[in-house]
């Protein structure tokens, strides 16, 4: 199975390599290697916006393509892992892109986690119990993305170091069907 794959520009060759991706995805690469991944016309809408923004853009939600496709900047402290929340979604996959800061994030097949909170549909989202040991941690920081399907139970906002950080981050909510998915 693959768990985290990061391509460093290298081009998908092979229909199965696709198929691959798409069925076990949870995608951290760096954010110049975008254009490497087959997600069509909302993904380069995606990241046509990602180009205009920096750490000093409002914090708010911006419409990108009305409720199908939109992203909220966001500042918050980071937090030890006691104290963040695994969660997952059904409608929306998750892009996210640090601004300024960095965090870990870690990932868990949604499939194996124990639900804590059901899936509220007004929201998209559901929340797990954290489970030790993390298949993958991922350190987020300027430069990088990560991609969360909603089979990708994942939590972010965790301290990259001993002591809690101020970070900036834009998190791009983007419906499943609109990446061919």
């Amino acid at each position: 199975m693959i768990i985290s794959l990061v391509f460093h520009g290298e081009t998908l060759r092979t229909p199965r390599q696709f198929q691959l991706i798409v069925e076990n995805i949870m995608i951290f690469d760096e954010i110049q290697f975008w254009n490497k991944y087959p997600y069509g016309a909302a993904w380069e809408k995606i990241f046509t916006f990602l180009k205009e923004i920096d750490a000093q853009t409002e914090e708010k939600e911006y419409p990108i393509q009305g409720k199908d496709l939109f992203a909220r900047v966001m500042s918050y402290d980071t937090r030890p892992v006691e104290e963040a929340k695994l969660e997952a979604h059904r409608i929306y996959a998750d892009i996210q892109i640090m601004l300024a800061g960095s965090e870990i994030m870690e990932w868990f097949p949604a499939s194996s986690a124990i639900v804590t909170t059901p899936y509220n549909g007004e929201k998209d989202v559901l929340f797990f119990q954290h489970i030790p040991n993390a298949p993958c941690r991922i350190l987020a920081r300027p430069g990088f993305f990560a991609l969360f399907m909603p089979q990708d139970a994942h939590m972010p906002q965790l301290m990259a170091g001993n002591a809690p950080e101020r970070i900036k981050k834009v998190v791009v909510k983007v419906r499943c069907d609109l990446l061919g998915l």
